[in-house]
């Protein structure tokens, strides 16, 4: 690819829709995080002015609940606001609607520079622009500002790519395969603006390691002295069996001749596997010193070709779908954290996989609704003892080369089922029809009966895990996948155990290893986990999808939520007392807000260890499932 053909995406046309995309969604999350207040203006519109009362933003909204703020996109503009005693010249229109050209600019009204634009007229979207004008009203300070800016600049680009790409409806996206399901999402997360930041790729990286992009990957091995790296791994698997079973003999004996040549043997060394980006931008010089003194080899690339995930240093084993996931190292900032893998953190995977696989496994309520986890069944990592010796165990010196092996759910699956991500419920395609929507009308279920099914699989297993083990998953749409039976869910699996999970039980008893779980998390703040993680942060989204698309109200849809929930509460008479100590119905909730972790350090968002004493809560929503607690 030579360089004009890198940044073909990048026209006017496909730049001004993404920046309207972009200042939609930065309104909206940031009036639903009380960062903004939007105004009333005459016409049943709102009103957003800048720190400096010099631009005003104009949009038409409606307000859902959990304070959702669904705005249209194509009712946006933007205006320079005439200053005091100074006439106004409404010169452009109200309507912003998108009928300019890729020639040409967004609209026929945004002719002239903002330079140039006089008091009044109607001014270009720019999500850029949108940051620098609030950015004290969005707290961003002088170190975060720019970070915050290029990240903005990364998804604004990310998102003009996928406009570029063949636009594949809903209808025919709810037939796909599992990987073209992956790969065809377009939103990424649903409340971060700057979802989309991956800071490190070259426009070169982004097209050949994106998921969007689709390109096929081949990992590159290293051979680690056992001397300096760790392996662990489930107690039904070693080391040399899973290296056999994931590059096959014909690979391992290829890598263990490059070691024979340099007078080593492959019996010393465990084997990682490494995202290419990392080997060319970070080990290949960072860990310079290890290579040159041989406790580091690299082998080459392995035969099997993977497809990045929508979680960017996951890659999923096309050549044979029923290896392993692999997870990799990846010091590339997105999303509020470097992207790193700690070897000393994935020692303890495993074990903590197998307890969980366990509990599920003795649980009669959780194999009823025929929950799965994918265990993440071994893990290895590099100790460079003179980074370790400078450093404290945050440091992204400490997570440059780790890996995990993760179960596909591929050889699990059972005939005429298929995969997709859950966070293809909420894709919206070009047409403005959601996936759910799709998959409803597939499904031939009323969507009622169809959400249900969802939830029964999905909900269910949440909040029994919650009442009956104080256990909280991270349950956002890229950890989940759907099992499809035709269009409906049928069961659910859950996936990234043993970084996401957390006991909020103190006496509750782990096994060694396992209690890294554990997390003292405040009585008030508990039954978070389901409100934020579950109704604020994915059903919130997804009762929009289906509204929007004509498929089920809103007044329907959190009925249904408060039916599954008084469904499963029914079934467990003997958890009344958890039921009423964390009451679901209650009046309200706290507001728990994503983006403003993001804004105030967009490069260490939480601490893992003790991710709640993080939390930014900003007063209560009305729970929308309280209104239907008489009729339990």
């Amino acid at each position: 690819m030579n360089p004009r053909e890198a940044v073909a995406h990048l026209t006017p046309g496909t730049w001004a829709r993404a920046n309207r995309h972009l200042v939609r969604k930065a309104l909206s999350e940031f009036a639903h995080e009380r960062l903004l207040i939007p105004e009333p203006i005459p016409g049943g519109r709102y009103a957003v002015r800048s720190d400096d009362g010099t631009v005003e933003y104009r949009f038409a909204a409606t307000l859902l609940p959990l304070d959702h703020w669904r705005i249209d996109a194509g009712s946006i503009t933007r205006h320079r606001v005439p200053a005091s005693g100074e006439p106004g010249t409404e010169t452009g229109t109200e309507t912003g609607t998108e009928t300019g050209t890729e020639t040409g600019t967004e609209t026929g009204t945004e002719t002239g520079t903002e330079a140039e634009a006089g008091a009044g007229a109607e001014l270009p979207l720019d999500a850029i622009a949108f940051c620098v004008e609030l950015r004290g009203t969005l707290g961003l300070s002088d170190r975060i500002l720019p970070i915050y800016l290029e990240e903005i600049g990364s998804t604004l680009s990310s998102a003009a790519y996928k406009l570029t790409k063949p636009q594949v409806g809903a209808a025919e996206l709810a037939k796909a395969s599992f990987q073209e399901i992956e790969t065809g999402m377009t939103e990424g997360h649903p409340c971060f603006v700057a979802n989309n930041g991956r800071l490190g790729y070259g426009v070169h990286e982004y097209h050949a390691y994106a998921p969007e992009a689709a390109r096929p990957v081949r990992l590159i091995w290293l051979a680690a002295h056992r001397d300096h790296a760790t392996f662990t791994c489930s107690a039904d698997i070693d080391h040399d069996r899973l290296m056999r079973d994931e590059l096959g003999e014909e690979v391992l004996a290829r890598f263990a001749a490059t070691l024979a040549e340099l007078g080593l043997d492959l019996a010393d060394h465990l084997l990682i596997p490494v995202h290419p980006w990392q080997w060319w931008n970070k080990l290949s010089v960072t860990f310079a010193a290890e290579v040159a003194e041989r406790r580091l080899v690299c082998l080459g690339s392995g035969d099997d070709e993977y497809l990045a995930q929508q979680s960017i240093r996951t890659f999923f084993n096309t050549t044979v779908p029923s290896r392993h996931y692999v997870k990799t190292a990846l010091s590339v900032l997105n999303m509020g954290f470097m992207r790193g893998l700690s070897a000393a953190y994935m020692e303890a995977t495993p074990a903590i996989n197998d307890w969980l696989a366990d509990l599920v496994a003795g649980d009669e309520i959780l194999r009823a609704t025929r929950l799965t986890i994918l265990r993440e069944r071994a893990a290895v990592g590099y100790r460079h003892r003179q980074y370790e010796a400078a450093t404290d165990r945050y440091s992204p010196y400490r997570k440059m080369l780790a890996a995990l092996w993760r179960e596909s759910p591929v050889p699990g699956l059972e005939p005429g089922r298929r995969l997709a991500t859950m966070a293809s419920l909420l894709h919206v395609d070009h047409e403005g029809r959601s996936f759910a929507g799709a998959l409803v009308e597939r499904s031939g279920l009323a969507p009622e009966e169809w959400l249900r099914r969802y939830l029964d699989a999905y909900l269910t297993p949440l909040l029994h895990s919650f009442y009956a083990y104080d256990l909280a998953f991270m349950p956002h749409g890229e950890n989940v996948i759907l099992v499809l039976d035709g269009g409906t869910v049928e069961r659910v699996i859950f996936k990234d155990i043993a970084e996401e999970i957390v006991v909020m039980d103190p006496d509750a008893p782990l096994p060694p290893g396992v209690d890294r779980v554990r997390a003292e998390v405040p009585e008030h703040m508990k039954l978070l986990s389901i409100f934020t993680d579950v109704f604020d942060c994915f059903f919130r989204f997804l009762s929009d999808a289906l509204a929007a698309d004509g498929v089920l109200d809103e007044e329907t849809f959190w009925r249904t939520v408060a039916e599954c929930a008084a469904g499963y509460q029914a079934s467990v008479p003997h958890l009344a007392g958890r039921f009423e100590r964390y009451d679901l119905f209650a009046e309200t909730f706290a507001l728990s807000c994503l983006n403003r972790l993001q804004l105030r350090d967009n490069q260490q968002m939480v601490d893992l260890a003790d991710p709640s004493a993080a939390l930014q809560l900003v007063g209560d929503l009305a729970n929308p499932i309280a209104r239907f607690a008489a009729e339990r």
